[in-house]
């Protein structure tokens, strides 16, 4: 009879073990490890720093809306402090320092982001070939690091603004061609470690080319240095950029907060509106970049920070 009967399932029949009854083996279980957003959105602080950097942003693409007035033209009384009508209070001339502010933000963020992006592109570019091929093309490049990290900015900056003039162009090229020996040496140190593992070995075997090693399998592992480090450049260019403009070394045709702190200096005394402000926006700017570039350092590389899950 077959009530009489007992079924009697073997190893590999898993629909008959009580362990899998009621799930479905053939959907794909997710890992337990959270992704990189997941990672990112646990630091608050570094939350914070990306909602001031995007909201600094959205300022700076609607200056025009944010702030009407001309950040260059008289639009009220001189040295008038801050007020309903004036919220940063105006400068010497009469000029808004709340649109001097806004303003000067796209200037501040444009020259940021895009020397960041440059010297990300040139380390790349410099730090994978000294590791992967190492030997001659080591020892050259990294004298050039060395050489590049040993003449003082400054320096080059009075010596760049002499020859060509202070334009955003030439001084945000610069920051780009000055910043990029960390970012080579980061990622030279990286693939070192990555050009002997066995995927590298085994792809090489297969008569895989050398360039194609690199920039198909080498690379990509290596890449979160360079992003953790271009983040964290940004506030870098943004406080040199402030720096030289503030030395007068900047484009005073253009807002920026660098150029307001340099017309500040005689009036901190009677009118600390117009330094203090200008002064905050950079402040907040550099320590939301270097958050949110804490912030990727620990969601692309969880290990450094202890927060890697468990074997």
């Amino acid at each position: 009879m077959l009530s009489g009967r007992r079924i009697l399932s073997t190893p590999g029949d898993a629909s008959l073990d009580p362990a899998f009854r009621g799930k479905d083996s053939s959907r794909p279980t997710r890992s337990a490890q959270p992704g990189v957003w997941a990672r990112f959105r646990r630091r608050r602080p570094a939350l914070l720093g990306l909602i001031l950097l995007g909201s600094l942003g959205l300022v700076a693409v609607l200056a025009g809306v944010v702030a009407p007035s001309d950040p260059f033209r008289a639009s009220g009384p001189p040295l008038q402090p801050p007020s309903a009508r004036h919220w940063l209070g105006t400068d010497d001339l009469g000029r808004d320092v709340f649109s001097g502010v806004v303003h000067g933000s796209r200037l501040s963020l444009l020259v940021g982001l895009v020397a960041a992006l440059t010297s990300g592109l040139v380390g790349t570019l410099v730090g994978s070939v000294a590791g992967y091929f190492g030997r001659v093309a080591d020892d050259t490049l990294m004298r050039l690091a060395e050489l590049v990290q040993v003449v003082p900015r400054f320096f080059l900056a009075l010596l760049v603004a002499a020859l060509f003039g202070p334009s955003v162009g030439v001084i945000t090229l610069l920051l780009g061609l000055t910043f990029w020996p960390s970012t080579a040496r980061l990622l030279r140190a990286q693939i070192l470690s990555l050009r002997r593992r066995d995927f590298v070995l085994a792809a090489r075997a297969l008569g895989v080319s050398e360039w194609r090693i690199l920039a198909g399998h080498v690379l990509p592992n290596a890449l979160p240095v360079v992003i953790v480090n271009t983040a964290l450049q940004i506030g870098s260019a943004i406080l040199v950029e402030a720096g030289l403009s503030f030395l007068g070394l900047g484009d005073r045709s253009v807002a920026s907060w660098g150029n307001m702190l340099n017309s500040a200096q005689p009036l901190i005394r009677i009118a600390w509106w117009t330094s203090v402000f200008p002064g905050l926006a950079i402040t907040l700017t550099v320590v939301a970049a270097n958050l949110v570039g804490d912030g990727l350092s620990a969601a692309l590389d969880p290990r450094l920070h202890g927060s890697a899950p468990p074997p």
